[in-house]
């Protein structure tokens, strides 16, 4: 069964940080997208269960889905370039 979490919208200033889904419960399988609507990249990190932390750089004006199992936390960070607001959804499954 499918879990699709609601839309989170972000805007972080350069710089800064931000957790958008926990499960510290042994991790869900997940599905994750990122639109990124501001002019500078935001980088989309991932914590799985057993695996290294994943960084993906979503360029401005792009977006990112990534599949994977057992998530932990999905988070944001804006670069030192500047400012960057968009989008997050999470969809978790038992695939």
């Amino acid at each position: 069964m499918a879990i699709l979490l609601p839309q989170q919208y972000f805007s972080l200033p350069a710089g800064v940080g931000k957790s958008y889904y926990e499960n510290l419960n042994g991790g869900a399988n997940a599905a994750v997208t990122v639109q990124n609507n501001s002019a500078f990249p935001v980088d989309l990190v991932l914590y799985a269960v057993n695996a290294p932390v994943v960084t993906y750089t979503i360029p401005p004006f792009d977006s990112l889905t990534v599949q994977l199992a057992l998530l932990l936390v999905a988070a944001l960070r804006s670069t030192a370039a500047g400012a960057t607001f968009g989008y997050i959804q999470i969809a978790t499954s038992d695939f």
